[in-house]
């Protein structure tokens, strides 16, 4: 039986419902067709070569850990067996002279499905692999990292959720285990480096780790690890600002190279160097503080060679090139032909301190920021260099590959942003990513051929945990995903933190708060973002964030006490913190409101003002010092109220308050035109035009309001002869000249700065082409704080009655949120006006 990866999966064992393409192998039932793993009176056994990889023996010793966690009994691990040793777990890597050699050898596992394959494992039964075994279970991988994928594979089958330590994701107690016979696989991944950047990462996860673990040092990089590994990635930036991961502590390297794990060096911390070890590197050698190469080469260059002969025998990606010292650009009119020497130079050093030519040397070049720019105008880098193109830091991807020319050979990846520390405003609190966005832009990265680096700022870490899940599981498969199941994947991951009985409301919940964060980010939020006056627009997203909120309070009363923990940190906290904001702000709307008319209800909004700002010191305080325990001190320490520039302060700061005193549905849709507008979602379209190559999906959940629209595939190309449209009906009352606004999602001009066009017009007319971003070169402040690219044209309807609007793309990666037409009465407001009633 050759069972291979599927996606649709069913809940198998208790709350450990498979994130993975994998099918499930574990079952509490047995038959004929499962293998004892663990029974209450039968122990196992897990066998190893004696000459076994460390960081191989340290994910066994995880799985005897967590098999003693499920079953309350801790498996044996062997060098050598017996007829004794029955239930048994083989373990090992082909090619290694293991035992897992040996068993293809007797043909008892297809050496051919792992030899030479990248990170692959396979997990299966085999019969008589000893002399007295009768049955055995095999966990063999291609390479180290396959194997330890394996051994992970098998600990959340059994029941333990990879965010067991960092969400305190309780673990099920089983008394019997069993193997249902077959052979199961993951195949390969499809992204080469799979990573997350721990980043901006004061006051809270430095002020968590350094009470925890005593700073960021070794006892905490275990940890995080231990979680990329679990949840199949393979990289890491670390943490940097302060810090100096090989200089911090010196256990820090060695580990990462035991565990597996692929370091790097954020993208502007070249040649496996922290900006940190640079001012430390002077300040020790009494330099100057010149981060100049055109003013300070040979001191650079022995900084940069000292980089690489510290880290030369671990495994690593080496960030290239340079920018300005923290994180800046490094001038005005950056000589191309000097970064392009930088980087020749730093070539010579990697091939001289390797003692390899340069190319055997995996190297990274970011396109971040300015360094686009560079890219833009001619700079190149040798063919092996791997090109990382950059979001604009608010998940909106900035270039891809053009399809139509010759692809880099070297690949390209992807930096991606879930935190952000810089204009318009910081986003570092909380989740503010929604998976279909996510997924919308990584998966147009995907197909533009963007396949060989996924990293992701993730800040703090926590309270990242359910986009970094999906992120990561993406990197390894991203056709698994598509624009309709994406739901079906969160309640899949609430199944594994919570069980099957509250899965689809957590996901409900995950899925609703995310969507809300991105409309607009907390920091961002104040009282002027959202309507007072018009359309009730304040009052319904606060009760949009009330009704979540009730929601998520309601259900803990149903979370067994073992969860409470983990539903407070995963579901609970960023519901209920985020609706005390909204709470707040509206009530700071109504007070200035009411003030300015002298209205001594404006009192009762002061109060409530000053009562939410309390509350959201009370949920920082719980989260940071009663849960799990007080595990997770200061991890809530992230001020989020108070903003008066893009950057954040150390501490929330009040709204300013004043008080008064008494001296002192037909299936047609046509759309109709009521006070002075027309308002459409644009998922309620009239008709579509498809192609052969190109259609329409709507992507449930997208956006600030109901849904998306956009094409797909995504890397394709609409022909001259291609007709891709939507047509909308509507019901003019009046006639004039009027303005179309289009809601588009702020999708950046990353086809090299061409722009993205669409043509629209009316009736048949002759349609207006529109460039909506072409004129993008780096600011635009107004669209990363909106979320949003409003984009206008003017139209004139001659008649009252009935006419069509026409939206046709000409190129992919357009997605359309709604469309509003001011006939005379459109008010301003941040989500746009309701949608209008469809005429009967």
């Amino acid at each position: 039986m050759n069972q291979i990866k599927i996606f649709f999966l069913v809940m198998v064992f208790g709350c450990c419902l498979q994130l993975n393409a994998t099918e499930p192998f574990i079952s509490t039932e047995k038959n004929a067709e499962t293998i004892v793993l663990k029974e209450k009176s039968v122990p196992l056994s897990i066998l190893v070569s004696s000459g076994i990889d460390n960081g191989i023996l340290k994910a066994v010793k995880n799985l005897q850990s967590d098999f003693q966690k499920v079953t309350g009994s801790e498996p044996n691990i062997l060098n050598q067996v017996s007829e004794m040793n029955s239930p048994l777990i083989i373990i090992g890597t082909v090619g290694t002279k293991s035992v897992i050699d040996d068993l293809i050898k007797q043909k008892k596992i297809d050496g051919k499905s792992l030899t030479g394959k990248n990170e692959k494992y396979i997990i299966q039964n085999v019969s008589h692999p000893f002399p007295g075994v009768s049955e055995a279970i095999v966990i063999a991988g291609s390479d180290k990292r396959g194997t330890i994928y394996g051994i992970y594979e098998m600990s959340q089958q059994i029941g333990v959720s990879p965010w067991y330590y960092w969400a305190d994701v309780p673990v099920e107690k089983k008394e019997n285990v069993y193997f249902k016979k077959g052979m199961y696989t993951d195949g390969e991944p499809a992204v080469e480096y799979r990573g997350i950047f721990l980043n901006d990462e004061e006051p809270s996860l430095g002020g968590w780790a350094r009470a925890t673990f005593g700073g960021i040092n070794s006892k905490f990089y275990e940890k995080v690890f231990d979680l990329i590994l679990r949840l199949k990635g393979n990289y890491i930036w670390p943490a940097m600002w302060g810090k100096a991961f090989y200089d911090d502590d010196p256990l820090n390297g060695p580990l990462a190279d035991e565990m597996g794990i692929v370091m790097g060096t954020s993208h502007h911390e070249p040649m496996a160097q922290a900006q940190t070890d640079w001012h430390r590197y002077i300040k020790k050698n009494n330099l100057p503080n010149i981060w100049d190469y055109s003013k300070n080469e040979k001191v650079l260059q022995e900084f940069w060679k000292l980089g690489l002969e510290r880290s030369k025998n671990w495994e690593k990606l080496v960030t290239v090139g340079m920018r300005g010292d923290g994180d800046e650009a490094m001038g005005e009119g950056t000589n191309i032909s000097l970064l392009e020497k930088i980087v020749k130079d730093q070539r010579k050093i990697i091939a001289e301190v390797t003692g390899k030519k340069a190319e055997k040397t995996p190297q990274v070049w970011a396109l971040y920021k300015e360094v686009q720019e560079y890219y833009d105008k001619g700079m190149r880098v040798p063919d092996d260099v791997i090109l990382l193109f950059c979001d604009d830091n608010w998940g909106n991807v900035r270039k891809l590959p053009d399809l139509s020319k010759p692809l880099h050979k070297g690949g390209y990846g992807m930096y991606y942003h879930f935190d952000y520390v810089g204009g318009p405003r910081n986003s570092k609190w909380i989740n503010i990513n929604p998976i279909q966005r996510v997924w919308e832009q990584m998966n147009l990265s995907y197909e533009h051929k963007v396949d060989k680096v996924w990293v992701v700022n993730v800040g703090d870490l926590k309270p990242m945990e359910f986009p970094i899940s999906f992120f990561l599981e993406m990197a390894w498969n991203p056709k698994q995903f598509n624009s309709k199941n994406l739901l079906e994947y969160t309640e899949r991951w609430a199944a594994q933190q919570f069980g099957e009985k509250h899965a689809k409301e957590i996901a409900r919940m995950i899925n609703l708060y995310a969507k809300y964060n991105r409309r607009v980010t907390p920091e961002t939020l104040d009282s002027k973002t959202y309507s007072l006056e018009n359309y009730h627009e304040f009052e319904t997203v606060l009760n949009d964030y009330r009704a979540l909120a009730v929601d998520a309070l309601r259900l803990k009363e149903q979370i067994p006490a073992e969860y409470q923990d983990a539903y407070y940190q995963l579901v609970l906290y960023p519901i209920d913190a985020c609706s005390n904001l909204y709470e707040m702000y509206y009530a700071v709307a109504k007070n200035r409101e009411l003030a300015a008319r002298y209205d001594l209800k404006a009192n009762y909004f002061a109060d409530k003002v000053k009562e939410c700002f309390e509350r959201n010191a009370y949920l920082d305080h719980k989260y940071n010092n009663e849960i799990a325990g007080g595990k997770w001190k200061h991890m809530m320490d992230q001020m989020r109220i108070g903003y008066k520039t893009w950057a954040d302060g150390k501490e929330n700061i009040m709204p300013e308050v004043t008080y008064v005193y008494d001296d002192n549905a037909s299936k047609e849709k046509i759309f109709q035109e009521k006070n002075g507008y027309i308002s459409i979602e644009a998922e309620n379209f009239a008709r579509t035009s498809h192609s052969d190559r190109i259609h329409w999906e709507v992507i449930p959940d997208f956006g600030k309001t109901k849904s998306g629209v956009t094409t797909f595939p995504q890397n394709a190309y609409p022909k001259a002869d291609e007709n891709i449209y939507l047509e909308y009906d509507m019901n003019f009352e009046s006639k004039g000249e009027f303005e179309v606004q289009l809601l588009l999602a702020p999708t950046l001009n990353f086809n090299h700065n061409k722009g993205l066009r669409y043509e629209i017009s009316f009736d048949g007319g002759t349609p207006q082409i529109v460039n909506f971003n072409g004129h993008y070169r780096g600011e635009l402040g107004r669209w990363q704080s909106e979320h949003i690219i409003k984009s206008a044209t003017k139209h004139q309807i001659l008649q009252s009655g009935k006419h069509t609007l026409r939206f046709r793309v000409l190129e992919p990666g357009i997605v359309l949120e709604k469309i509003l037409i001011d006939t005379g009465g459109l008010q301003p407001s941040y989500l746009g006006a309701p949608e209008s009633e469809i005429l009967h």
